[in-house]
């Protein structure tokens, strides 16, 4: 559609978790994916050096400034291709490396509203491959006359009100970003970071590609909100130099300034002990440069994890205890989680992870370029 010079193209907005999203279906889009970079950074506004989105659909953060592709899959073991991608609030970048776990959980009713597939019963499981980190992603949720049902009493931390439970199972995690589950080979080791010394972390790919430090080596006590993170400038940028440097060392960049254009992977999380007795440990993420206002669902599912592989700092955190399910005190509530684990001569592997969110379309129509 042509208005006054601006070209439209049809999308549903919606909430997946605690995050927002453009949701396109592929057929809507150019044929030509190069021009994709430009239409998303334009749809949501980006660049803005005033880091707001006005003059577009994003929110200036950057669970906020999301978008999804949608379409029928040719794999034998899904229904639908999904492709993650997350736009820079502050600069001209498009990051499709890694996925979002909280989109994810939009996607399932997505193909089944839009017709990518059809559901009977009244319980939907739509099988979702992630074109991102090549991942097959099981979604269940409620149906009623062969549609989504969003309404429920589940609630979810982060976000008011309740809805329709949506389960997501991811389906072997592990090496999502980088081919393996421990891309060094180490589940523990010291990194050596210019401007700041040398750090432990513990680096993990499931799900997504994370870096897991202690709070109290980057000088905080992992109660921060994300104001008081937003504040800390210096912290920001020492954690950004720990971050590049596990890029490096987890071979997803080539070097540490090529480490600056990959915006979404790898997450830091910063890990502290738990501060009662119904959360398991605390975590602080930052994503996109920016502190999570909750938590990413890929950098959960990673984190519990890591919360079961002996020598992490995690399992360091949560004292040695052997969990089925894992909770994590985020600023915004706790997260529950389980992740299948298992050993088998020496080497880990990840059966599966599975979480709950909420879903809820907000709009459909046509995004002005």
């Amino acid at each position: 559609m042509m208005f006054n010079n601006m070209t439209s193209y049809r999308a549903l907005y919606m909430r997946g978790g605690t995050s927002r999203a453009l949701i396109f279906n592929e057929t809507d889009l150019p044929a030509d994916r190069k021009t994709w970079d430009a239409l998303f950074l334009r749809a949501l506004g980006s660049p803005d050096s005033y880091g707001r989105q006005l003059d577009g659909m994003g929110g200036g953060i950057s669970s906020l400034s999301k978008v999804a592709i949608v379409r029928s899959s040719k794999h034998p073991d899904a229904d639908v291709d999904y492709t993650f991608a997350q736009v820079s609030v502050t600069e001209a970048k498009v990051d499709y490396k890694g996925n979002c776990g909280n989109i994810s959980s939009a996607i399932g009713p997505f193909a089944v509203m839009q017709g990518l597939c059809k559901v009977t019963g009244d319980e939907a499981c739509v099988r979702i491959f992630n074109t991102n980190t090549q991942k097959i992603i099981h979604s269940y949720f409620p149906v009623k006359n062969s549609q989504p049902e969003f309404a429920g009493k589940f609630e979810i931390p982060g976000v008011s009100g309740t809805g329709a439970p949506i389960r997501l199972e991811f389906q072997e995690p592990g090496g999502a970003s980088t081919g393996k589950l421990l891309p060094t080979g180490k589940i523990c080791e010291t990194l050596q970071v210019q401007g700041v010394g040398p750090i432990e972390v513990s680096m993990v790919d499931a799900a997504n590609a994370c870096v897991f430090v202690r709070a109290q080596d980057v000088g905080m006590t992992g109660k921060e909100m994300p104001i008081e993170l937003e504040q800390a400038k210096d912290l920001l940028k020492r954690l950004d130099l720990i971050r590049r440097h596990a890029s490096v060392a987890m071979g997803i960049s080539k070097d540490l300034e090529d480490a600056k254009n990959y915006i979404a992977i790898p997450y830091i999380g910063i890990i502290s002990a738990a501060a009662n007795e119904n959360m398991d440990f605390e975590m602080r993420v930052i994503a996109s440069g920016q502190p999570h206002k909750a938590l990413p669902l890929t950098v959960s599912l990673c984190s519990s994890v890591t919360a079961k592989l002996p020598g992490s700092l995690i399992h360091e955190a949560v004292q040695g205890r052997r969990l089925k399910e894992v909770r994590i005190g985020m600023p915004s509530g706790i997260l529950q989680l389980d992740a299948e684990v298992e050993n088998k001569n020496g080497h880990w592997s990840v059966r599966s992870g599975s979480f709950y969110r909420t879903a809820r379309p907000l709009f459909q129509g046509e995004v002005f370029i």
